[in-house]
């Protein structure tokens, strides 16, 4: 009961932070640039009162992400000969490098590496802070685009929408989130690793570095990446329950507010809060079967919670709030090993992350995401009813339809042909910690993590072999911009229809039954996606786990 009382808190807080956080965005996204950003549009060569379509749009993404993963791969290639290296980091090897540009570009954050030993200074600050928060003001540049879009209004500026989202809403929480972070006890230095003889006398080498601004962004950004290898596990990450809150606070924040905002942006609150509806049923539901999950325990070892893998300073209740928001919310930090979790808590981890992480969703990610869902809600709902289907008073035609099964299908493509031939190829399987069925869900975690631009694994998966960074890195690049491109393309063709008269037989999509049908629309085309495949791993590994065997 009090787990469930402090659920609730968490939620009713959350929820009224975005609902704020949601008015401040529209504003900063629906008002005339301000003198200081003109300074840098003009320093920049940037024209911010040019509209762009969809197409331009998309160039303009793809240009800027691309200028960004050069300059990170040169830099972490180079990291050995560039200053603010106290502890002489080598440069990182080329598939590797490879690997975690595109992962901090594409908002992924895969970590294949440990940051405290094989990462400078530099390399964390001008390489992979800067990334996190480009990379997530690209999520939300175009996350608004397409709710202008889906409004019947010029999708703006990629330019403008995304230097907005870092100045006026990225850079100001991460310095707040910061300060709160070091007051816990989260280092900010720029001195080298401590050398400190511990009680028995022994010699130790603590590795710290300055970690609070990027555990900030990394949250706040749903990045994911930490600063050290164990991530948000690490006490100098993570030190105190109030810090874990702060971070698991933060990953939710801005992705909820994406809800009101579309609601704002569209002229129409109800719309804003029937996504939330839906998206909260399909967070709770989630969080509930993690939670009973974990505190149920391993029944092969008797009564008690399963504590395997978590921190006993957070539990079985903050572990399974942050599981369930990090695999939501294509955030990827991890305060447990979910290797250790019980496998319907797998499980659920994993269906989050295959739906294309729309339960709430990266920044500005989730809603465009969710709104892919929606089309083919609405399509759905035409198809019952006998009526050319229509979203916010826009009918919704033969290409938006088809440009959403494709953004749609690029998801199960790249998780089951990658997952099926990491677990043939013998290079790949090498990879695999543990046989049978829980083998079979870390093969699955992990090319969801990639596509869905998660970024975590289980703990016992081999990421950093030759062939998973090439491969992973892949499909991080199809994950992203194949939702991106045609989820842009469907915002213009919207932004130029004209907005019909609802009737009688308009079917309504702010009220509950449309929430249902949301859901179940996620549920079909997702999960039933998958569910072949999570037969053969986490509800195999439930079914021989409860006949008294384990792997």
């Amino acid at each position: 009961m009090t787990d469930l009382l402090g659920f609730a808190l968490f939620a009713a807080a959350l929820t009224a932070a975005a609902w704020a956080l949601a008015a401040h965005m529209t504003r900063i996204y629906e008002n005339a640039p301000a003198r200081a950003e003109r300074g840098l549009y003009r320093l920049a060569g940037v024209r911010a009162d040019v509209m762009q379509d969809g197409r331009s749009y998309a160039l303009a993404v793809l240009a800027f992400n691309a200028a960004g993963f050069v300059l990170l791969y040169a830099i972490l290639r180079a990291q050995a000969v560039l200053p603010l290296n106290p502890d002489g980091v080598g440069a990182m090897a080329p598939h590797l490098a490879f690997n975690t540009a595109i992962s901090f570009v594409t908002n992924t954050n895969w970590q294949a590496y440990s940051g405290e030993v094989q990462l400078s200074y530099l390399s964390q600050m001008a390489g992979l802070t800067v990334q996190n928060f480009v990379s997530a003001a690209t999520g939300m540049a175009v996350g608004v685009a397409v709710i202008r879009g889906f409004a019947g209004r010029p999708l703006g500026n990629f330019w403008t929408d995304m230097t907005r989202s870092v100045l006026y809403v990225l850079i100001p929480l991460s310095v707040v989130l910061g300060v709160v972070l070091i007051l816990q006890g989260v280092p900010q230095t720029l001195l080298g690793a401590a050398h400190v003889t511990t009680l028995e006398g022994a010699d130790q080498t603590i590795a710290r570095g300055p970690a609070a601004a990027q555990i900030a962004i990394k949250q706040l950004g749903t990045n994911g990446g930490g600063f050290f290898g164990v991530n948000s596990a690490h006490p100098l990450e993570n030190p105190t329950v109030l810090s874990n809150m702060a971070q698991v606070f933060a990953i939710l924040l801005i992705p909820v507010a994406f809800c009101f905002l579309f609601g704002r942006m569209v002229r129409d609150t109800r719309q804003g809060w029937a996504i939330f509806a839906a998206m909260g049923v399909l967070f709770a539901l989630g969080l509930a079967v993690i939670h009973l999950s974990e505190l149920a325990g391993n029944p092969l070892l008797g009564a008690g919670p399963n504590l395997e893998g978590k921190e006993m300073r957070f539990g079985a209740a903050l572990s399974s709030l942050w599981a369930e928001a990090t695999t939501a919310a294509s955030n990827g930090s991890v305060n447990a090993m979910h290797d250790s979790f019980m496998p319907l808590s797998g499980l659920v981890m994993t269906v989050n992350i295959a739906l294309g992480e729309v339960i709430f969703g990266g920044v500005g990610a989730g809603l465009y995401g969710m709104l892919l869902y929606v089309v083919l809600a609405v399509f759905l709902a035409g198809l019952m009813v006998g009526r050319t289907p229509e979203y916010l008073g826009r009918k919704i035609e033969a290409r938006e339809v088809t440009l959403a099964v494709l953004a749609f299908l690029s998801i199960p493509l790249g998780i089951l042909v990658g997952a099926a031939l990491s677990a043939t190829v013998p290079q790949a399987a090498a990879s695999v910690q543990d046989a049978g069925p829980h083998g079979l869900g870390e093969i699955l975690y992990a090319y969801a993590s990639a596509v869905g631009n998660n970024g975590s694994a289980f703990a016992g998966w081999g990421a950093a072999t030759q062939w998973q960074t090439t491969a992973l890195g892949l499909l991080m690049l199809l994950g992203r911009y194949a939702v991106i491109v045609p989820m842009l393309a469907i915002a213009g063709s919207l932004s130029v229809k004209r907005q019909g008269v609802s009737t009688s037989g308009t079917f309504p999509t702010h009220g509950p039954l449309f929430v249902v049908l949301l859901i179940v629309t996620v549920v079909i085309f997702g999960a039933l996606t998958f569910f072949p495949v999570l037969a053969l791993g986490p509800v195999a590994e439930f079914t021989a786990l409860r006949a008294g065997q384990s792997f």
